[in-house]
């Protein structure tokens, strides 16, 4: 067999089939972000001022003193107590359709299809689910005599917050997110990373497990669970990223960030700057703290986290 050489003609030929993608990457991609790490250090309202102003930290230090930033965080990380569930779920879900059974990829489908749902249209589905008077969600509660709260608008108190110098004054829009957000999330990409991952457990360990004599909890806890370590290392990453940057599409279509900003998270907060208070500077400088939150907590996992994964 003839070895092909690559030459002059070869290596320009590499670059113009890389050239379309590494255009749209320079326009789309890497000058929005250096135009807004560059706008972070200006003061910018677009439609008063021609040009930005180049004020230095002032952004940084506006945004580190604000209640309303720290409130808006604290919604956001609020929201993610439901990862370890919807992973959980995920895990769940998918030993269950690990089965060769009939009619099985059609189980995964189901399950997978709120997945590639149109968004809006599914968020408006939930809107009804949780309508307070017709929703299906309170005519199941009153079923058995409880009466359902306003999800999205309602609130509740818990006094003993006061102690602590905290609000006392709690809103159901963050639980009935959360919970919405767990429905959509248990039968997607996770499980289906999960799956990927239960295909690779060599079948011999079970084999000899079963030899052992041992139980279907022992299989789990000693063969299933840590061969599964490294894909949920992956995916409790991606759901720590995809956690602080989400939250935009869900309040802003149910709730629009209320009652009272209970329901605004971060990426919530600099659609409302940029495009309500039309401060450009100041949601650019959110957006890269947002950044290094994300950057620093990635880190530390990996730095800690891989010391438990073993990839055996």
């Amino acid at each position: 067999m003839k070895r092909l050489r690559g030459g002059p003609e070869c290596s320009r030929s590499g670059y113009l089939f890389l050239l379309p993608n590494f255009t749209g990457f320079l326009l789309f991609v890497l000058l929005p972000v250096l135009a807004s790490l560059a706008l972070s250090f200006c003061r910018w309202e677009i439609l008063k001022d021609n040009t930005p102003t180049f004020i230095g930290l002032a952004n940084f230090r506006k945004l580190l003193t604000s209640e309303d930033f720290w409130y808006h965080t604290y919604n956001t990380m609020f929201l993610m107590l439901g990862i370890p569930v919807g992973m959980m779920l995920s895990l769940a879900l998918a030993l269950l359709l690990n089965r060769s059974i009939r009619g099985i990829k059609l189980f995964r489908m189901v399950y997978f299809l709120p997945t590639v749902t149109a968004g809006v249209a599914l968020l408006v589905l939930w809107m009804w689910i949780y309508e307070p008077l017709y929703g299906l969600l309170n005519c199941t509660l009153g079923q058995f005599g409880v009466e359902g709260p306003n999800w999205l608008r309602g609130g509740f108190r818990l006094e003993f917050l006061s102690w602590f110098g905290m609000d006392p004054q709690c809103y159901w829009s963050k639980p009935a997110l959360m919970l919405m957000g767990i429905w959509t999330g248990v039968g997607g990409y996770n499980m289906i990373l999960y799956l990927a991952a239960l295909h690779t457990v060599n079948p011999q360990l079970y084999e000899a497990a079963q030899v052992d004599g041992a139980t279907r909890w022992q299989k789990f806890r000693y063969i299933t669970w840590p061969m599964l370590a490294p894909a949920t290392f992956f995916i409790f990453i991606m759901s720590l990223i995809d956690g602080f940057q989400g939250g935009f599409e869900s309040a802003y279509v149910m709730t629009l960030g209320g009652p009272a900003g209970s329901s605004t998270t971060i990426s919530f907060q600099i659609f409302n700057e940029l495009f309500e208070n039309d401060r450009a500077g100041y949601a650019s400088a959110i957006a890269w703290f947002l950044f290094l939150i994300v950057f620093v907590l990635t880190l530390i996992s990996w730095r800690y986290g891989g010391k438990v994964v073993h990839h055996d």
